[in-house]
């Protein structure tokens, strides 16, 4: 039942994300930033849970849990690229949409294709950055030996709980780690719907605030969602040991929250349901 139900949830995240790639990319009217950025966290959502859900449907198959200790780090390594890359983005969505209501003249001056590509680049080198921190500091846990990790996959935070004795080192980096892709990403996205709330506020019809107010609540949603279950899974971890506590949010966090992504920005999403309808059609004929 459950390898049915993570299975279905897989396929469901990796079509539904591979559409809205198709979308973007086959519509001249999408190759807009807020669409490329929206076609690359598409790829991210796809890596983010691929890098869980087939090991654990394998595990779900012959009932073992087993992982070499190259395989948990790779893992983990893996999943933080990909998590990493996806807080970025969604802060760089967040920003897009603050450029395009706040300097809607400069919006495609500013946000030219130079830019996009770069900021998308620096992304993923910070998020390659962030995760071998966490892989140089897992490699000094010296007795990662037939040890058990309360959860589906090899959590970060759980893997360097593992660790007797974590050094003042070890301290500053994870706090220095938190506040860089935690702390500021969200100071970015909360200073960047402030200033487009209060410019929307300044509009005097309604029909003028709903395009705007549309496309940002599809991205807040997002954005509420992935934070929200993100967070809940290192606070769980801290406060709670019990694998229940702590698988539960994890499931959501990488295995819930990418699927909902394509159906938020689809149905939400005037413009990427056109696209939608316009792909099916070209596929029919």
């Amino acid at each position: 039942m459950l390898f049915g139900l993570f299975l279905s949830m897989y396929l469901i995240t990796v079509l539904g994300n591979l559409l809205i790639i198709l979308a973007v990319t086959s519509d001249p009217h999408l190759h807009t930033p807020m669409y490329f950025f929206l076609s690359i966290l598409s790829y991210v959502d796809i890596g983010f849970t691929s890098t869980t859900v087939p090991k654990m449907l394998v595990d779900i198959q012959t009932h073992s849990r087993a992982i070499s200790y190259a395989g948990c780090l790779t893992q983990m390594s893996v999943f933080l690229i990909f998590g990493s890359m996806e807080v970025l983005l969604l802060t760089l969505m967040a920003y897009d949409h603050f450029v395009a209501i706040y300097h809607p003249l400069n919006y495609l001056l500013i946000m030219n294709p130079r830019l996009c590509v770069s900021l998308v680049l620096i992304s993923f080198v910070a998020s390659i950055l962030e995760s071998q921190l966490h892989v140089l500091m897992a490699l000094q846990i010296t007795t990662f030996r037939e040890v058990k990790i309360p959860n589906f996959f090899c959590d970060p935070s759980q893997v360097l709980d593992l660790a007797c004795v974590h050094s003042f080192t070890d301290n500053i980096i994870k706090y220095f780690i938190g506040t860089l892709f935690g702390f500021f990403p969200t100071l970015g996205t909360l200073f960047s719907y402030y200033k487009i709330t209060t410019s929307l506020l300044r509009i005097p019809t309604s029909g003028g605030k709903y395009k705007p107010f549309s496309t940002c609540g599809s991205h807040l949603s997002v954005v509420c969602l992935f934070f929200r279950t993100g967070i809940g899974v290192y606070i769980g971890s801290a406060v709670s040991h019990s694998p229940r506590n702590n698988a539960v949010p994890s499931a959501m966090y990488t295995v819930v929250t990418p699927r909902l992504n394509p159906f938020i920005y689809s149905l939400r999403n005037r413009d990427i349901k056109r696209a939608l309808r316009r792909l099916y059609k070209a596929a029919s004929w």
